[in-house]
């Protein structure tokens, strides 16, 4: 038998159109079975988490069924309560899927502390923004007699005196003791 005879014979044109029926009928199946696994068309809202505590917010979640994931805890906001959220992913109000995870990055319980650098027998104009640089605030300044005018002899944070090496909270407010050039 030719190869066009036989691409023109019954047999072959009646197995062509069974595929194609049975493509067609397992095309549908999976779509249908696809469509009632994913739960097509029915969304949930996320709430809103921002400053909610975690056990308030893992309630939430779990009346919409959704999962949390708390994501590293980012710089210290002091408007929001400690270990409270402070941003969300994804946004509230928006639609997800039940069983969808959220991400939440926490409010930690301070603000983190830094080392205190060595700004003794440096200038004022050395050391401020040294210590701005690394997020601490100048407080009081004081002058005692010395020679070095506006060079810095002692560094204190409440009256304390500090070494370079400890660690402090960021926004501390160090006090600075200056010489006057007497």
């Amino acid at each position: 038998m030719s190869l066009t005879k036989f691409l023109t014979s019954k047999v072959f044109l009646k197995q062509i159109a069974i595929a194609v029926v049975a493509i067609v009928i397992v095309c549908f199946l999976i779509l249908r079975w696809l469509s009632f696994t994913t739960n097509h068309g029915s969304f949930v809202e996320v709430p809103d988490l921002k400053g909610k505590t975690l056990a308030t917010v893992e309630i939430e979640l779990n009346d919409k069924d959704l999962r949390m994931e708390i994501q590293d805890s980012a710089n210290y906001n002091p408007k929001y309560p400690k270990f409270s959220v402070i941003e969300q992913y994804p946004l509230a109000g928006t639609q997800v899927k039940e069983d969808r995870k959220i991400y939440l990055t926490l409010n930690p319980s301070g603000y983190r502390k830094v080392e205190v650098p060595n700004i003794v027998r440096k200038t004022f104009r050395q050391a401020k923004p040294t210590l701005e640089a690394l997020g601490f605030e100048v407080g009081k300044i004081t002058y005692i007699d010395d020679i070095g005018k506006d060079e810095v002899i002692a560094v204190k944070f409440k009256g304390e005196n500090l070494k370079a090496g400890e660690k402090l909270p960021i926004t501390s407010k160090i006090d600075l003791v200056l010489g006057n050039g007497n």
